[in-house]
């Protein structure tokens, strides 16, 4: 596997975790400290650092010493790596489903072309 195919595993293999992927949400808006990023969540400081040392792995953080406190920053780049691997199978897609849809109006239109007029008979009337 090239060095990409194992990032993007990487990558994909942390964004699995949802704990993991509000970690990174709550960077988008700056560095944290170990101790605010597990704010949110009901785990110990050992947990939540398991989760960013998962995080650093991936290249999605990277971690700083400051004093006594250890910040984390958001690393975008593989996630834009990770979206441009993803867009190719959107394209697929995309294109898989506009092939679908113009196969189906053709057969619509075959179809309805091809049918006669109603010629549904009326019920008779018994007011008796």
């Amino acid at each position: 596997m090239d060095e990409q195919g194992d990032t993007l595993t990487a990558v994909f293999a942390a964004l699995a975790d949802p704990t993991r992927r509000a970690i990174l949400q709550r960077l988008t808006v700056g560095s944290a400290s170990v101790a605010e990023l597990g704010e949110p969540f009901c785990m110990s400081q050992p947990a939540v650092s398991k989760h960013l040392k998962v995080l650093e792995r991936a290249g999605l953080i990277s971690r700083e010493q400051v004093a006594t406190a250890r910040y984390s920053r958001l690393e975008a780049e593989p996630l834009r790596e990770a979206t441009e691997y993803m867009q190719r199978y959107r394209r697929f897609w995309n294109e898989s489903f506009d092939r679908l849809d113009a196969a189906l109006a053709d057969h619509l239109s075959t179809v309805t072309s091809a049918e006669p007029p109603s010629t549904t008979p009326e019920k008779e009337r018994t007011d008796d």
